[in-house]
């Protein structure tokens, strides 16, 4: 079955009393779902596949990763060699960061339970560590592996763009960020998922691409 990060009542109904914009949207939005990744390992992984190539080509070497070393598993990735890594589509560099993942996943550093204990921060601080992972990937692995309720990332444009669009900015500065982001504490990350849909019905509002990211690819 397929695992889905879901907007809960209580969290809608703390933010719909929060912030009266987000409420009309939720109310017309209905409770959304998005997929979640099955597990630290895969999530990082996917998101060093994704990386600098278009979301067609990201696809179509996901699909030769998971077809060639199926089941994937830290076990049998880590039996691959960089040539059958490279055969999938892999550059030498993302090749290289799939070793890091995989021996750090070995070590047992990737299990659910080596998180638990961990702030949010900490967890950002751990995961980016690792070569070919950044702030940005650490923190959509909060949302979809680890289920971390209040999760706003600045670094991504969709967010970014999606509350241009709910307040009705023409630029967003960190501080107006930050403003938005206490307000929706402990549930940012159901925030979340309603910016990035505002932000799909509103591809071309105006906020920078440069050094952003989207949870599309993931």
């Amino acid at each position: 079955m397929t695992q889905q990060v879901v907007c809960s009542e209580r969290a809608m109904k703390h933010l719909a009393r929060r912030d009266r914009r987000l409420a009309a949207v939720m109310e017309r939005m209905g409770s959304l779902e998005r997929r979640a990744y099955p597990d630290v390992f895969t999530a990082l992984l996917r998101s060093v596949v994704s990386q600098q190539i278009s979301k067609a080509a990201a696809a179509s070497v996901w699909g030769k990763v998971t077809e060639r070393f199926a089941p994937l598993t830290p076990e049998t990735l880590g039996k691959a060699s960089p040539e059958d890594l490279r055969a999938c589509g892999l550059s030498l560099g993302k090749v290289r960061y799939f070793e890091d993942i995989c021996h750090a996943a070995l070590r047992g550093e990737l299990e659910d339970s080596t998180f638990e204990n961990l702030s949010d921060d900490e967890v950002v601080a751990r995961l980016s560590a690792l070569r070919g992972v950044g702030v940005w990937t650490a923190e959509m692995v909060l949302i979809f592996c680890l289920g971390r309720p209040d999760v706003v990332s600045w670094g991504d444009l969709a967010i970014r763009r999606g509350m241009t669009v709910l307040y009705g900015y023409e630029t967003l500065t960190r501080e107006l960020f930050e403003k938005h982001r206490a307000r929706y504490f402990p549930w940012g990350s159901t925030a979340s998922l309603y910016l990035w849909q505002l932000a799909s019905e509103n591809p071309t509002r105006g906020v920078s691409r440069r050094g952003a990211k989207s949870p599309v690819t993931m």
